[in-house]
């Protein structure tokens, strides 16, 4: 039986609700891609519980400020969504995790998902605190992780969420991201297996396997430049860096390793289909984390291109379907480009900066961005099938109905192999 589909055809993309229930091929792999997740309204910046925003307008004042100083086309600025707290006794940011989860869950009752992939900013707004920010870990975990996706995949064989760790969850301390992944480690049916691993996820029967890396200690290995736009939306030249954390720094000989061993693992790797789990994205379009994602270019994008299938990862708060040719990270253009699937919607929203968009897509002609979406909630839902992958990028809508809708859908194919046999 296939699945039945309302279709609304909005610009280039094609909008389809799910309407009934479907009985997936038994010949695919599917999963699920879902980033930045960790928002939940209990959880604010000191600062909020300090000076909360009495009034939306001041809310949205305050956030127009924000993205002027950034250089933002404010009149291209969409109103964030804002919901009153009354623990806060004020606005606060509407958090998307509820409905995301709650769309993934839906989603899952009529399309196969036989694992996920959870892809940093686990934790907003600073990691497991260990207590610092008078708040205990154990709940805060229940919060996080176990209400709202504990019961994601409940009826799939050997389903788990294969997690990645982001920036927010490495804020207060080395020991808070541990705590993180300790509780990954021994919490079903999250699946850690240190800071960085690889893993087989049994619906692949051997066929599938996923390259865990930890980004954030990444780019605290090498230097990474504040972003900076101008007027026009243009990165701006300097030689400010930015702050790390010293506990991101690699502390172990394997953490210093960490782009090499995923080269080595990649080529090693017997697996059909490769992909690499991670949160740092190397393009995206809101123009504030570009240059995290040039020093992240030069650390693992050469052994993407050479053995990957796929580069998931999440960052900024948008939806978003790349490809890179190559050329500039292996001096020729690939026989097959590098899809890259920006998720990180799961519980907040950013807007994409036009002005930089079009820079960047003029500028860099080996990244196509064959879609972006702002503004909006959601998830990616992938699926395998004999050398064919079809990404398909769905969202809640800001409705209330947690109704997952499909806004996007792109089919790739494998291209690991095209590389591994010229080793």
């Amino acid at each position: 039986m296939k699945t039945i589909f309302k279709a609304i055809t909005v610009g280039a993309a094609l909008m389809t609700t799910v309407t009934a229930c479907a009985v997936a091929q038994d010949d695919t792999i599917e999963f699920l891609a879902f980033g930045d997740s960790g928002y939940h309204l209990e959880y604010q910046k000191a600062k909020v519980h300090k000076n909360p925003v009495k009034t939306k307008e001041a809310y949205i004042a305050g956030f127009t400020e924000k993205y002027a100083e950034k250089n933002f086309p404010l009149d291209r600025l969409p109103p964030p969504p804002l919901e009153y707290s009354a623990a806060m006794g004020g606005y606060v940011m509407e958090s998307g995790m509820t409905a995301v989860a709650s769309g993934m869950k839906q989603y899952c009752t009529v399309e196969k998902c036989n694992f996920a992939v959870m892809l940093g900013d686990n934790i907003y707004p600073d990691g497991a605190t260990l207590g610092t920010d008078g708040k205990d870990d154990a709940t805060r975990f229940q919060d996080m992780f176990v209400e709202p996706f504990g019961d994601l995949g409940a009826a799939v064989k050997d389903f788990a969420i294969y997690v990645a760790l982001g920036n927010h969850d490495w804020h207060t301390s080395r020991e808070g991201a541990l705590a993180q992944v300790d509780f990954m480690e021994k919490t079903r049916p999250f699946y850690m297996d240190g800071l960085f691993y690889t893993v087989k996820p049994p619906a692949g029967k051997g066929d599938v396997e996923l390259f865990i890396v930890d980004t954030e200690v990444l780019l605290s290995s090498t230097t990474v430049y504040d972003a900076r736009l101008d007027e026009n939306g243009h990165p701006v030249s300097h030689t400010e860096v930015d702050d790390r954390d010293p506990w991101t720094v690699p502390a172990t000989e394997a953490e210093r390793n960490m782009a090499a061993w995923l080269e080595q693992s990649l080529k090693n790797s017997t697996a059909k289909w490769k992909f690499v789990i991670a949160h740092h994205p190397i393009w995206a379009s809101a123009g504030s984390k570009f240059e995290q994602g040039k020093a992240l270019a030069k650390l693992i994008l050469p052994s993407m291109c050479k053995y990957a299938d796929g580069y998931f990862v999440g960052h900024e708060h948008t939806l978003e379907v790349h490809t890179d040719n190559c050329q500039t990270a292996l001096g020729t253009v690939a026989e097959l480009p590098l899809p890259q699937i920006l998720s990180g919607a799961a519980s907040k929203q950013r807007p994409i900066n036009p002005n930089f968009k079009a820079y960047q897509d003029k500028n860099n002609p080996q990244n196509e961005a064959l879609w972006v979406q702002d503004m909006i909630y959601g998830f990616s839902h992938i699926t395998l099938q004999g050398d064919m992958m079809t990404v398909k990028m769905m969202t809640t809508p800001n409705d209330g109905s947690y109704a997952p809708v499909e806004a996007f859908r792109h089919t790739f194919k494998r291209r690991s192999h095209l590389m591994s046999d010229k080793k």
